[in-house]
């Protein structure tokens, strides 16, 4: 879904997205959106940050509660710390106005292929007669200090019980630093970690430090908990927790 109050941007993408394979619906507004969510699955949803009826950056943070598209931010030039902002809130990817079509359709294929990857991790088995199925595994959990985060699903749940939504890239970055606790680990290790089978596609060093706070905020349950990921000045980060892999 392409969602930009500009119809001269707005149809002209979507004739182009169309001729690359992608089936587009587009709205003016949010209402519109909103509308369409109700009756339809999207993939992706191509979001401009400034909409008549909402603002983006909210809109960003509810579609990732409530539904499992991908979204990618339209924002303006020049205007850095929005495009921080719709990062740290959980966009998948931005493209700055004005922008070549083509880079926006890289962009989707991209977090595309990212989602695919995802989901298909540990899901691949060896074909087995119907009277060899084993019993369905269970999904794989990491606890530590009170949280759990189930891999398969990309759900964390705080002490209390209540689920965080995360985004694709926090997912990663979590698992990235559950599978290497209490130990310090740099921005590029950071970087071979969450994006080094993804040659080719474009990597997150420009923002690792923005994508770190936001995961350390979303960690910081109460006052007891707020250090839990560390900031080692000059060296890195470190999740300061006792892992454990649960059944």
């Amino acid at each position: 879904m392409v969602v930009d109050d500009h119809r001269k941007i707005r149809d002209p993408l979507a004739v182009y997205l169309r001729r690359h394979g992608f089936d587009v619906r587009t709205a003016p507004d949010a209402a519109a959106m909103h509308m369409l969510l109700r009756h339809e699955r999207f993939d992706v949803i191509v979001l401009d940050v400034m909409l008549p009826d909402g603002d983006g950056f909210d809109l960003c943070r509810q579609i990732h509660a409530e539904h499992d598209s991908l979204v990618i931010l339209l924002t303006a030039l020049g205007e850095s710390e929005e495009r921080v902002r719709g990062l740290e809130l959980g966009a998948d990817d931005y493209v700055v106005k004005p922008f070549d079509p083509r880079e926006l359709v890289a962009r989707i294929q991209s977090v595309l292929r990212r989602r695919s990857r995802t989901l298909a991790q540990g899901a691949a088995m060896p074909p087995v007669a119907v009277e060899e199925i084993p019993a369905q595994p269970p999904v794989r959990r990491y606890g530590f200090a009170g949280w759990v985060f189930d891999v398969d699903l990309g759900r964390l749940t705080r002490p209390s019980g209540a689920p965080v939504a995360l985004s694709e890239v926090e997912c990663r970055l979590l698992l990235a630093l559950l599978q290497h606790p209490n130990t310090v680990l740099s921005r590029e290790r950071l970087l071979d970690l969450t994006e080094g089978e993804r040659s080719g596609e474009p990597a997150f060093d420009r923002t690792i430090d923005r994508q770190v706070s936001r995961l350390r905020l979303k960690l910081s349950d109460d006052a007891r908990q707020s250090e839990l990921l560390r900031t080692v000045w000059g060296n890195g980060y470190r999740l300061v927790a006792d892992v454990k892999v649960l059944a």
